[in-house]
């Protein structure tokens, strides 16, 4: 059993290496080197993928979660700008995907999605994302039927007083400038962690030349402090702080502020237990926190308007408690197999402010106060087990049940007052089998249920007016619930590794989001539809020689509205990639080709929070390139330039751009151009 950021991680790991160790046995050589420049993520088992947020990447990511996402097989991400995008997963967005950092769900406080959980990641500060595809864990919350991303820190064991640490300094296009540095100090008995990050880059300019209101600033600062009086107990106590702005080009509005707080208590305890008992060994883990997003968006601090001024300043107070306890389990003639087994509790509370100006006059909004609108409360209970069998074989199955509570603060709407109550299930079970030490290929059954979220709750019926946005609301959404069959294989052997995986899902009760005409513009309506998605994904890694290595990705998903009998919105087009590798000691050169196809399957106007279908879209294809130099095992350089050719394109799942004073209008928010990059990092 191991932790890391107090997440167990279970027999899969142990199980997956035993396979490994056997393959070795039996003279199959297992290829691995170690690459400088990440530009693709396999999957490591059945439907687990891990990465290094600290490596340089191609493309470059933005400084946030998002970005960091999209180069794995499956996701999408919907452009805003230069940075807070919101991340897809397979056609499913917002709280479809559950975003965990460190063992806490955070949530945005805009209710236009300027916010999205990610964009308050700083993924360098992180040691490890752990990627978990479909409804195939019950630990992480209800609702996820998408999958899961989990922001994870590893703890710090000392055998002796030390000291390390790690920076690094990248350069890019559009005067992008990014800093990073991380400190970790401690011995036998406690330790000091912390970690800085800034990123700042100015409007970034489009293939066709086009300048892109983009530009963004953003920083983050953290501590934790650990103490580990004897090997079985260990207590952290952590404190964060980020805050930014970022220009927007796909609305009427930039974020002025995204200040978040953070608070956290942490508490491992190991347990006694003895070899020859059903248990034989046992971690107790209690979690506290407190997080407050404090986000403000207006339309005159950081583009020119001569008009009318507008601002909005919510928060969103969230305070959560997690009580895990660990087992090894001995079970008859069977593989140590572990059974984890949670209570987590989770209330957060939405406030907002409005105010408006005129003439270009700043709108004295912080002398007003906010004014609660919704509330909620989550308490889950669930037991998820790994349970190796006979012959490096496996099965994994959980269950949760959850009480949700929402209630409609508002007035002046129809559902003031109004109470919503209740009961989710999830679970789910999955059988892997070894072949030969080579494949491994696994079936899975998922089952998850979630309450319309936030941003569902607020959206209005067509019939409504924007003008009388008081009048009506949808804030009683029945609960989504999703079943899925996730099946693939995984194949290690010689100089190859690769993976395939589909699935099939049916969507009850899927909560659809739609613009529709209304006098004003346009309404935004959520409601209830019968719907279904399948797809499919698949990765491979060859190794050519010594010195050479291929790799390959494709993701395929598609979607149906079966209550309206059309295309499901919101789904990405097919897409490929295909990279070259060569690489030395202390070199590495390598070319990175990204294909995506045309888009024709649309529902124009439907989709999720997220964004809604805009029509269809183009076919594109995007190479990039780049070098690295290994100085020494502590000083790493790398370079690139990310779409070589300078190609004008914008993604299927990409949200309208907005009309802005200077700017040129297109139907959607263009990708960066031609970029250049270079990156350094040092680590002692």
């Amino acid at each position: 059993m191991k932790s890391i950021a107090g997440i167990t991680v279970f027999s899969m790991a142990v199980n997956h290496q035993a396979i490994a160790d056997n393959a070795a046995e039996q003279g199959t050589l297992l290829a691995v080197q170690d690459t400088i420049v990440v530009t693709g993520t396999q999957t490591q088992d059945p439907l687990y993928l891990i990465t290094d947020p600290k490596a340089p990447r191609q493309p470059l990511p933005a400084a946030d979660g998002a970005d960091l996402l999209k180069n794995i097989p499956g996701f999408s991400v919907v452009r805003k700008g230069g940075s807070d995008g919101d991340p897809v997963l397979r056609g499913m967005a917002a709280s479809r995907l559950g975003i965990v950092l460190d063992g806490e769900q955070i949530l945005g406080g805009c209710g236009m999605r300027m916010d999205p959980p990610t964009a308050y990641v700083f993924p360098e500060s992180y040691d490890q994302v752990t990627i978990i595809k479909g409804p195939q864990s019950v630990k992480n919350g209800p609702g996820t039927s998408a999958g899961v991303v989990r922001f994870e820190r590893k703890d710090p064991v000392f055998e002796e007083a030390d000291i390390s640490g790690d920076a690094s300094l990248l350069y890019a296009s559009a005067d992008r400038n990014d800093q990073m540095a991380h400190l970790l100090a401690g011995n036998q008995t406690g330790y000091l962690k912390l970690n800085g990050t800034r990123a700042d880059a100015n409007n970034y300019t489009d293939g066709n030349g086009n300048e892109v209101h983009s530009a963004y600033t953003r920083w983050s600062t953290d501590a934790t402090l650990g103490l580990t009086p004897t090997a079985a107990t260990r207590l952290e106590v952590s404190l964060g702080t980020s805050d930014g702005e970022a220009r927007y080009a796909d609305r009427s509005m930039d974020g002025a502020q995204f200040k978040r707080n953070n608070a956290g208590v942490r508490w491992v305890q190991q347990l006694n237990g003895s070899s020859d008992s059903l248990i034989s060994a046992q971690q107790l883990e209690a979690r506290f926190y407190r997080n407050r997003i404090d986000h403000v968006m207006d339309n005159y601090s950081l583009r020119n308007n001569t008009g009318m001024t507008m601002v909005s300043n919510p928060d969103r107070d969230s305070k959560g408690a997690a009580l895990v306890l660990s087992n090894d389990l001995n079970l008859a003639q069977l593989p140590a197999g572990e059974l984890e087994v949670g209570l987590d509790w989770q209330a957060n509370n939405h406030r907002n402010r409005t105010a408006m100006g005129m003439m270009g006059m700043a709108p004295a909004y912080k002398n007003l106060s906010r004014v609660d609108d919704m509330r909620f409360t989550s308490t889950g209970l669930y037991a998820e087990l790994d349970q190796p069998l006979a012959n490096f074989n496996s099965l994994h199955l959980g269950l949760r049940l959850n009480k949700d509570y929402a209630r409609d603060l508002r007035s002046g709407v129809e559902t003031a007052g109004n109470s919503d109550q209740q009961t989710l299930k999830s679970m789910f079970v999955r059988y892997e089998q070894n072949m030969r030490g080579t494949h491994r290929w696994y079936l899975g059954l998922g089952h998850s249920e979630r309450a319309a979220d936030y941003w569902e709750r607020t959206k209005k019926p067509a019939a409504t007016s924007m003008m009388m946005s008081g009048s009506a609301s949808t804030f009683e959404l029945s609960p989504e619930a999703t079943t899925q069959i996730d099946m693939g294989m995984i194949h290690t052997s010689g100089y190859a590794k690769g993976s395939l995986s589909v699935f099939y899902a049916h969507h009850n009760n899927y909560i659809l989001v739609e613009q529709l005409p209304d006098v004003s513009g346009f309404a935004s309506n959520a409601r209830n539809v019968t719907a279904r998605s399948w797809g499919a994904e698949a990765d491979a890694t060859i190794n050519l020689g010594e010195q050479w290595k291929t790799n390959a990705s494709l993701a395929w998903v598609r979607g149906h509205n079966l209550t309206d009998h059309q295309p499901l919105g919101q789904m990405p087009p097919l897409e490929a990639k295909l990279g070259l590798t060569w690489q030395t000691d202390s070199w590495e050169a390598g070319a990175l080709w990204r294909g995506v196809a045309a888009q024709n399957r649309v529902a124009e106007g439907t989709g999720t929070v997220v964004g809604q279908d805009i029509g269809r879209s183009p076919a594109f294809q995007v190479t990039s390139l780049h070098l690295a130099y290994k100085v020494s095992s502590d000083l790493r350089i790398s370079s690139g330039i990310d779409n070589l050719f300078d190609k004008a394109y914008a993604e299927h799942i990409s949200r309208s751009g907005a009309a802005i004073a200077g700017y040129e209008n297109d139907t959607r928010v263009n990708e960066p151009g031609r970029t250049f990059w270079l990156k350094g990092q040092y680590s002692f």
